[in-house]
């Protein structure tokens, strides 16, 4: 399993690709020769970047699922939506899709965060209004999420 570490604030290049920094590459090893998965956020308005392991892994889980349940196969259908296998050029850049880049970044500048497994790409504008959010109480969330007294997290 892949445990990612960081937050970076980058820039797109008029082509649409975006350097991954020196420090993710070197968490990732020689998982940066692998493809990744880039797609769309279930709960927030960015796109996600799973190394090409880790999304198997989530594949499966999502195999299991039995397709005779219609809520199953439309979870599939919208979860898989628009996915789209990237791969590193020999500069350490991926391309992300002109509709991608469209719909999710306002300017050139993102922000490319870790999420333990794989990696957030967010407008800057965005993701500084999301994590500053006053909607959110962090320090409950956090109790709620990781503070049960068996240190179980569910």
């Amino acid at each position: 399993m892949v445990n990612l570490i960081g937050t970076f604030e980058c820039k797109v290049d008029v082509k649409g690709r975006l350097m991954i920094p020196v420090a993710v590459k070197r968490q990732l090893g020689n998982l940066i020769n692998e493809s990744f998965i880039l797609k769309r956020s279930v709960f927030h308005p960015c796109l996600e970047l799973h190394p090409y392991v880790e999304w198997k892994l989530t594949m499966n889980k999502v195999n299991g699922l039995n397709r005779f349940i219609k809520k199953n196969n439309d979870f599939i259908r919208m979860y898989t939506a628009g996915v789209r296998i990237v791969d590193l050029d020999n500069n350490g850049r991926i391309l992300i899709p002109k509709d991608l880049l469209k719909r999710y970044f306002s300017k050139n500048n993102l922000v490319l965060t870790t999420a333990i497994n794989m990696i957030e790409l967010w407008d800057k504008e965005s993701y500084e209004k999301v994590i500053n959010s006053s909607e959110t109480n962090f320090a409950k969330l956090s109790e709620q999420v990781m503070g049960n007294q068996n240190n179980n997290v569910s």
